[in-house]
């Protein structure tokens, strides 16, 4: 079986060296630079890379990683799309293929979006970039995605468990051309419930909150969005919106109709705590975290917030329970808080104010 790696890069000499050994057991690694001015190129020819130089004129995600991908050679069997600041765990060849059967066309595996400042897990999900070598384009400007534009139906999606992708970003580059791209995006297909979400995110991230919640709104609408993790999402953003335009009755409005669309996720229920700890609301607290914590297994999507499996449920719930007179179960769940995250001095700081006297 024949496995190669392509990407696309642009000034990330300081990426080079630590991507390509992550990329070592790849059978060939294929990039394509689109126009930087520093030693990228000379780096990655050094290190055994195939490189082409070609400048996007206009910029677009997904034709720089289609002529990355055409890079590849044909006779390649699986193909895998990464960035130069993310890094493949070792053992994840023998993993894929061991996965990969003749139905196949595409495999997912684990994703670590973004480390905590102590070095543990942020935010993962499970992400789904190794395919086969034909049948398959990348499609939008940003955010961009790979549709199936083969003959017949796409082939078996795989699940490759212990395979792991870490991104280390880079944190000085700039979101700036995201909104631009996205807007370009939306314009063209107006229909495309995913890129309306995100559009609206972006315009939160902003701080267009009249923006974000009619472009949010307009993404719940659309009859593609059905997809309730995501639906639920859009909620939540708007409920946001709304805090920050000072109506939180608006707000806790949207975070019930969050709650009703995902019941089956965590993040729902802890904004809806958070809503209610800003309003002293200790009983609603208690409820949300509670109803938070039924929920035990961590699902593989993007629209989960690594907060929601961290300390926060519980220390949310010591805070309910304490401002509410039970402060037995209050001390046990800001131990809970504690073991998930010991340096954080606040949460220790409360495990000492409520914990009983020796």
């Amino acid at each position: 079986m024949k496995v190669c790696v392509y990407a696309i890069c642009k000034n990330e000499s300081q990426f080079a060296e630590r991507w390509m050994a992550s990329m070592k057991e790849a059978d060939g690694v294929y990039v394509l630079d689109t126009g930087s001015d520093d030693d990228t190129v000379e780096k990655l020819l050094s290190l055994g890379a195939e490189v082409e130089r070609e400048v996007i004129k206009p910029w677009r995600f997904d034709t720089a990683r289609n002529r990355s991908l055409e890079m590849v050679p044909e006779d390649a069997d699986i193909c895998i799309c990464t960035d130069l600041d993310e890094l493949l765990h070792p053992g994840w060849r023998a993993l894929l293929e061991a996965a990969w059967k003749p139905d196949v066309t595409r495999a997912a595996y684990r994703y670590t979006w973004n480390f905590n400042p102590d070095g543990s897990e942020g935010s993962v999900f499970w992400t789904e970039k190794a395919h086969s070598r034909f049948g398959y384009r990348w499609t939008h400007p940003v955010h961009e995605v790979l549709a199936w534009v083969g003959e017949g139906k796409e082939g078996a999606k795989a699940y490759v468990e212990g395979m792991q992708l870490d991104h280390r970003a880079d944190d000085t580059k700039s979101r700036a051309q995201y909104l631009p791209l996205l807007e370009m995006s939306v314009a063209e297909d107006p229909e495309d419930d995913r890129n309306m979400h995100y559009l609206g995110r972006e315009y939160y991230f902003h701080g267009r909150w009249q923006d974000a919640i009619i472009t949010l709104k307009r993404h719940l609408t659309l009859p593609r969005a059905t997809w309730a993790d995501e639906r639920c999402a859009s909620m939540r953003y708007i409920s946001r919106c709304y805090v920050k335009l000072g109506d939180r009755a608006e707000a806790r409005r949207w975070l019930y109709r969050a709650v009703g669309e995902a019941p089956h996720l965590r993040e729902p229920y802890l904004e809806l705590a958070q809503l209610f700890y800003g309003e002293e609301n200790w009983d609603g607290v208690v409820l949300m975290t509670r109803e938070a914590l039924k929920i035990t297994e961590r699902p593989r999507t993007y629209v989960t917030d690594a907060s929601s499996w961290g300390s926060l449920p519980w220390d949310l719930l010591s805070l309910g329970l304490w401002y509410t007179g039970r402060k037995e179960e209050a001390a046990a769940a800001a131990r809970k808080a504690h073991e998930l995250a010991p340096g954080d001095s606040r949460i220790a700081k409360n495990l000492a104010i409520m914990s009983p006297n020796p």
